[in-house]
């Protein structure tokens, strides 16, 4: 299996984790500690089983760890909602956020079909029908 660094996905996942760590350390109050800690387990979630999964034998199971991901980056968004609904991080932090984990679980959807469509082998192409013979 290729590197999992050189996925631009991957590449967009750990920028995300990153962001989501800076915005996540700002958030003080006790209250918020465990939302805090769920939002960064959530994000560094993505890119490890993009990493995990790329490195284990066979596209069935990469994509089967791009699901777990999935479930990841939504799980993200739940916290970055609940977040910003309670006043834990600022309104440009949840958009910037949140479309950057839109964007990372578009990618990896995509990622998703284009395995589903290479695993899938495609039927022979029918053999033309014979002239009658004169």
């Amino acid at each position: 299996m290729a590197d999992f660094k050189k996925l631009h996905v991957w590449q967009k996942a750990h920028a995300l984790t990153l962001c989501v760590d800076r915005s996540s350390k700002r958030i003080r109050a006790s209250q918020y500690l465990s939302l805090r800690n769920q939002m960064f387990r959530a994000a560094a979630s993505i890119p490890a089983n993009i990493a995990e999964g790329r490195r284990r034998k066979g596209e069935k199971e990469f994509a089967r760890f791009l699901g777990i991901a999935v479930a990841s980056a939504s799980e993200l968004e739940n916290h970055l909602i609940i977040a910003h609904d309670t006043g834990a991080i600022p309104k440009d932090e949840f958009v910037s956020l949140v479309d950057q984990t839109i964007t990372v679980r578009k990618m990896l959807y995509d990622l998703l079909k284009r395995l589903a469509s290479s695993q899938q082998s495609p039927m022979p192409p029918a053999a033309p029908p014979k002239a009658p013979s004169r």
